[in-house]
């Protein structure tokens, strides 16, 4: 087995179970590959440094919390390796180990123990394709306190105009992030859907909108003089024009994640209803 690790070289406990992590495998003869910024952090393993757009693995190991894991996936976009997520961020809700079983899980994927779980990205495009989007879509004014003029269409069929903040358009992935703060459901991850959650609308009746992943979504700037910005995943922006399109279909990609257990109903409880500020690790 070939395994890539990446982690957030900006946490020193990160840095260190990267550390532990890739001497755990070398001493059980697996080949690795390492985040060649990483390395800056731990030069010892500059031999197994690479970038990560060019990484080449069977899975990789992120260490970190979801923010690492859109990162990640967004650099290895063309390619189906399987990510496995150590959380060290606050919920971690794409991440399937917690640090104190990075070690038993090891062993476990070692073992063969684990399945890959596909998940749906949404392609976009605008003046071309764009990255594609795991978890959602946000569109904004770059002015604070200011409000755009959308209109929304799915199938070339008119749905809503208003005015608003902004507007998200999440897969399942994403329900529980961004699109759960704003007011949208949680949808489970195997229902074949996307969200269109408008964000603080100027209107009694704008409400989300759960639309087949099979439709294709149409997000208009009518106003004049009003530029907002596409952010796909926190980690690619775009501005947008008046009158400008963002299209949204379902991509033929998807994303690929190890999972150990199927505990989606567990992590909803834990991480969003149970535990809510008190479980977020310092």
């Amino acid at each position: 087995m070939h395994i890539g690790i990446i982690a957030r070289f900006d946490v020193a406990e990160a840095v260190e179970i990267a550390e532990r992590v890739a001497s755990f495998l070398l001493n059980r003869g697996v080949e690795i590959t390492v985040d060649l910024k990483l390395t800056e952090e731990l030069p010892q393993l500059r031999e197994y440094g690479e970038d990560i757009r060019n990484m080449e693995a069977d899975m990789i190991l992120t260490i970190g919390g979801d923010g690492t894991i859109l990162r990640t996936r967004s650099l290895i976009e063309d390619k189906e390796i399987p990510i496995l997520g150590i959380n060290m961020g606050t919920v971690g809700f794409l991440t399937e180990v917690d640090p104190e079983n990075v070690f038993s899980a090891l062993e476990a994927v070692l073992r063969g123990e684990y399945a890959v779980e596909k998940r749906t990205l949404l392609s976009v495009y605008h003046n071309g394709e764009l990255p594609s989007a795991l978890n959602e879509v946000v569109l904004m004014t770059r002015r604070p306190a200011k409000m755009l003029h959308i209109e929304i269409s799915v199938d070339d069929e008119v749905v809503e105009e208003l005015r608003a903040d902004g507007i998200i358009i999440a897969t399942p992935s994403g329900s529980t992030a961004y699109s759960m703060s704003a007011g949208g459901p949680i949808v489970d991850p195997r229902v074949e859907a996307f969200l269109i959650v408008p964000i603080c609308p100027f209107k009694l009746s704008a409400r989300p909108l759960v639309v087949s992943n099979k439709s294709v979504i149409q997000v208009k700037l009518l106003r004049k003089g009003k530029k907002a910005i596409a952010v796909i995943d926190g980690q690619y922006e775009e501005e947008i024009n008046h009158m400008d399109e963002v299209i949204f279909r379902k991509s033929e990609r998807k994303a690929h994640f190890v999972r150990l257990s199927k505990d989606f109903y567990r992590k909803v409880r834990e991480k969003l209803i149970e535990g809510g500020i008190d479980s977020i690790k310092g």
